[in-house]
């Protein structure tokens, strides 16, 4: 057993000095299977401690319902057995580029619900999910011998709101469940950010990419003494969908990090190793500057974060370059880093063996249809991740008038009467043609990730303002949601039939026959937007407008002989052109 303590001017660990050289690796981001070697590769970097959010949207999808919390404590076990420590952030909130923040779309859909304040339609539902959580956080305490030495109170909270109140309150609920090590704070180094988000009496930390002199001077006027530890380093960054890829150049960065340590502080690399949001579980921001009220702009499946350790779990030269500042830091020499995981034994063609419209998975896999005058949100049906499809008539006889998706979020393929009418955005939310009565009007919004960050966080998805023709409401919306999680356990009652002989959106069945299984990426040359699963596992949606170009598959995932793929493309698929393919890493 040892002890963890916050000191007046660093950290100790059973009365010495110690100095954290921490990692961000995201259990959730990376396949189980290479759990022992991504925590690996980080000791060979320098680093003595990992640090890991926990996703409750990911956990209890559903009210009541519990999914593998139980994974927390594997990771945590990892951990130890890696010789690292580890910083727990449970949130509830999180951030993280990851959908909604990590808050589950039924705590923030709730009507009148004021999520990230005292209000108790909120605490409530935190309180009963923390007190499942922290069963797996309170035994792998380093006091009861194991490997975790820092919890965190919330996350960013400055940047969001300033109901310290609500700060004090889940403090207090992580110690009434039994968490004895010391709590911490994160936020941007601000004097709004720390004032509205740090708790007397609990570790503020800060968190930016450059700078550190400057950043750790604001801290130093909120808390003139403890330690000095940058909770977030952000040596890369994430990419947006339809965006440019972003690099960070290693040299630059590494002498951000020598300037974090030179100060004396303590580092958290935000990320060590990024990984994949596995699931269509990848959040989106708003842009449009700092206040952050701007065009929805979608993050990407890949969270490689241009990080040290990329997504493939392979050393970067910014690893290399990191490696040698922190060497500094270590009495002796570090490790070698592990040899990587074996690829894929060569490449393999996916053959497509069957079809299923749309409208056909809906009725097999989706929720039950409801009537409504207006279009009910995503929330109203349950939906988190996935698409609805609406329907609505237009009476006539009438002229032609312009129809529009009155807030509209995120993205909608429109059909009037059975035909293509076009694809329409929240910036471009009106068909191109007008629409004459009588008509059939069938809409399928898809949602390209819940905003994770700033003031618009929690908002509805879905159609949520009404559809309108010419300045008129069409009332007796028909609407059926179809969440990603149907297709856990369902696909097996899809009824497949013959392949389009044109493209044409819907679920695919292919297989794909592997020799020497191991870690692949796959590409989708010619396909449009969609998800795609292998032997059961979603790898997170694809999209032809960039920059991601294929979705890495964990070796694990993959077995020796025949493997199963669907492949749920939601506007055109690549029938007719190269056929989707695995290739090794």
């Amino acid at each position: 057993m040892s002890e963890f303590a916050v000191g007046e001017s660093g950290f100790l660990l059973d009365g010495r000095p110690l100095r954290l050289l921490s990692g961000a690796l995201h259990y959730f981001r990376v396949h189980e299977g290479h759990w022992r070697h991504r925590l690996a590769m980080l000791r060979a970097m320098g680093l003595n401690c990992v640090e890991t959010y926990v996703p409750w949207n990911l956990h209890q999808p559903v009210p009541g319902g519990h999914r593998d919390v139980a994974a927390l404590g594997r990771f945590l076990a990892a951990v130890g057995e890696a010789g690292l420590w580890a910083i727990v952030r449970p949130g509830p909130y999180i951030c993280a580029e990851w959908e909604n923040g990590g808050l589950p779309a039924w705590v923030t859909g709730e009507p009148g619900t004021r999520v990230r304040t005292r209000d108790e339609r909120y605490l409530s539902p935190v309180e009963h999910w923390f007190h499942h959580l922290m069963r797996e956080i309170v035994p792998r305490q380093i006091d009861r011998g194991g490997p975790v030495i820092l919890v965190q109170v919330e996350n960013e909270y400055g940047s969001y709101g300033s109901d310290t109140g609500h700060l004090e309150h889940l403090a207090g609920l992580l110690r009434a469940e039994g968490v004895t090590v010391p709590l911490c704070t994160s936020d941007g180094p601000e004097d709004h950010m720390l004032t509205g988000g740090s708790l007397p009496g609990v570790l503020a930390t800060v968190n930016f990419g450059s700078h550190a002199r400057v950043a750790f001077e604001t801290l130093r006027r909120h808390r003139p003494g403890g330690p000095l530890m940058c909770m977030e380093f952000w040596c890369g960054w994430f990419d947006h969908w339809a965006g440019e890829h972003a690099v960070r150049d290693p040299e630059e960065a590494a002498g951000a990090l020598r300037e974090i340590l030179e100060c004396g502080a303590s580092v958290n690399l935000y990320m060590a190793h990024g990984g994949t949001s596995f699931g269509g579980w990848a959040g989106a921001n708003r842009g449009g500057g700092e206040l952050h009220e701007g065009p929805l702009e979608p993050d990407v499946t890949s969270y490689d974060y241009d990080a040290p350790v990329d997504e493939y779990g392979r050393p970067t030269e910014k690893f290399w370059r990191f490696r040698e500042v922190l060497a500094a830091y270590h009495a002796g020499p570090l490790p070698q880093p592990p040899p990587p995981p074996a690829p894929l034994g060569g490449p393999a063609e996916v053959t497509l063996g069957g079809w299923a419209c749309l409208g056909d998975v809906l009725e097999t896999l989706g929720g039950a249809e409801r009537a409504a005058p207006a279009p009910p949100a995503f929330e109203e049906l349950h939906v988190t991740r996935g698409l609805v499809r609406y329907q609505v008539d237009v009476p006539g006889p009438r002229q032609p008038y312009p129809l529009t998706l009155r807030g509209l979020r995120d993205l909608a393929v429109v059909y009037v009467d059975g035909v293509r009418a076009g694809v329409l955005t929240e910036e471009e939310p009106r068909l191109k043609e007008p629409v004459a009565g009588p008509a059939r009007v069938e809409v399928w919004v898809e949602s390209l990730g819940r905003v994770n960050y700033g003031p618009r966080f929690g908002e509805a998805k879905g159609i949520t303002g009404g559809i309108l023709h010419e300045r008129q409401f069409l009332h007796g919306v028909r609407a059926r949601g179809l969440d990603l999680c149907a297709f856990d356990d369902g696909v097996d009652a899809v009824r497949f039939g013959a392949l389009p002989e044109e493209g044409a959106p819907g679920l695919y069945r292919a297989g794909v026959t592997v020799r020497g299984a191991g870690d692949a990426r796959l590409e989708l040359p010619g396909w449009t937007r969609g998800f795609v699963w292998i032997n059961g596992f979603n790898l997170g949606r694809y999209w032809s407008v960039g920059p991601q170009r294929s979705l890495y598959v964990p070796g694990p995932v993959l077995r020796e002989g025949e493997n199963e793929v669907w492949v749920l493309e939601l506007q055109e698929t690549g029938l007719g052109r190269p056929a989707p393919r695995l290739l090794p890493v």
